[in-house]
């Protein structure tokens, strides 16, 4: 008895030390990731802007019956017949604060070729798990349609894009994506819905590593600590928490393109109230169309900085865009059609806050426009010298919102046609 009391001491003491040990290495990552925020966020702004404006112009240029549609996302590949032989040219596209993200361009292609998902800690070769797990960079494709019902999280390594065009890939009915103190991901062309709370068990995040996981929220997609994200192009719907949420210091983020449906609690982009690490998230969300069945939460902000420029707000039956802990929330050019409650006409919502608190929030309106009765209240600097700048280059009007958002979603790509 007095061995085995021995040994279980000693047991004790080596998790609590490996306890210790994983939240040292966590807190490091989570402090590196705030790395990435830019000094001056602003001027990620006023470089979206120009990209629009001057995609615009090349369409005018090129006449309406020309490929471009002024979304400077799309117009930089879609027009491209042959973007099948070109993947990679993909990572040179993206705007505003994720513009970084390089995901695995700089590696390999992998081509999964199996659904399955039957072992989170030894996953198959040919699957997407064993692929998104590896340690070096890669571009992720698919040899076929494919249906992926996922048994835990997947946890994403850093340096990998996932690449869903040429295949109508749904990672559905399991669990949802995982991006934990990850760096460089680029998630394109997929649709995710219907997931579900999974965990209690053990997944493997890295060739190198699997630990115990407990139990996940159900999020689609769920950045934790993570850095240069580009979530592009992507149908969402139907999960048991969020579509995207972005917490714990994540910043360099870019989510454009997306469609998003049928859901409550669309975005999160923040921890908490009380979590001022989340002041360096700088978040662009451009291009995407926020369609029927949505509830609230287009995003739900805190702390940091979220560019909302030229998407289409076509439901809500609470709110659109709300937020607490001092946000700055910069809305430009976008569509808001508020629903006929008489109750629920306002696309903002300070969380949680009394007015003597969020009358100074930088919450900012231009160039959008009102349906249907629908107000945005700012508040705030809205004469400071930086806003000046930001708003210097001619906000392209939100009567634009419907071409820019009209492919929104995955697309059905096809090899030798544009895309």
């Amino acid at each position: 008895m007095a061995g085995t009391s021995s040994s279980l001491a000693v047991l004790c003491s080596l998790m609590a030390f490996l306890s210790l040990f994983f939240s040292f290495s966590h807190s490091l990552k989570e402090h590196n990731a705030s790395k990435h925020a830019v000094d001056d966020p602003e001027r990620i702004v006023s470089m979206v802007q120009s990209s629009i404006w001057n995609a615009t112009q090349r369409r005018k240029l090129g006449g309406y019956s020309s490929c471009g549609t002024g979304n400077p996302i799309d117009d930089c590949w879609r027009c491209d017949r042959n973007w099948h032989k070109n993947r990679k040219w993909l990572a040179n596209c993206a705007i505003g604060f994720g513009a970084a993200a390089i995901g695995g361009r700089d590696g390999k292609f992998y081509v999964v070729t199996d659904s399955s998902d039957d072992d989170a800690v030894n996953p198959k070769l040919g699957t997407l798990r064993h692929a998104v797990i590896q340690e070096e960079p890669l571009w992720i494709v698919f040899k076929s349609d494919m249906l992926i019902t996922l048994k835990q999280e997947l946890i994403i390594n850093s340096f990998k894009t996932i690449d869903g065009r040429g295949a109508n890939v749904h990672i559905a009915y399991g669990a949802g994506l995982t991006l934990q103190y990850v760096t460089n991901i680029i998630i394109h062309n997929v649709n995710i819905h219907h997931t579900k709370p999974t965990g209690n068990a053990m997944v493997r995040s890295s060739t190198t590593h699997f630990g115990w996981r407990t139990m996940a929220d159900g999020d689609a997609i769920s950045l934790f600590g993570a850095s240069h994200v580009w979530i592009d192009h992507n149908s969402l719907s139907k999960c048991a928490d969020g579509l995207v949420d972005a917490i714990m210091g994540s910043t360099a983020i870019t989510i454009s393109n997306n469609y998003m449906t049928h859901h409550n609690e669309v975005m999160l982009l923040g921890h908490s109230d009380a979590y001022t690490k989340d002041k360096a998230m700088q978040v662009t969300i451009a291009f995407n169309h926020f369609g029927e069945g949505l509830i609230q939460r287009m995003p739900r902000c805190r702390h940091g900085y979220f560019h909302v420029v030229n998407n289409d707000y076509t439901h809500w039956l609470m709110y659109a865009i709300g937020g607490s802990a001092n946000p700055t929330i910069n809305s430009q050019g976008n569509r808001y059609l508020a629903p006929d409650d008489l109750n629920a006409k306002e696309v903002t919502k300070r969380v949680d806050q009394g007015q003597a608190q969020w009358i100074n929030w930088n919450w900012r309106t231009a160039g959008d426009t009102m349906l249907n009765g629908a107000v945005f209240k700012p508040t705030g600097a809205t004469s400071s010298s930086s806003y000046a700048r930001a708003s210097s280059t001619v906000v392209k009007s939100s009567s634009l919102v419907p071409s820019l958002t009209r492919y929104a979603g995955a697309l059905g790509c096809q090899k030798g046609r544009l895309c």
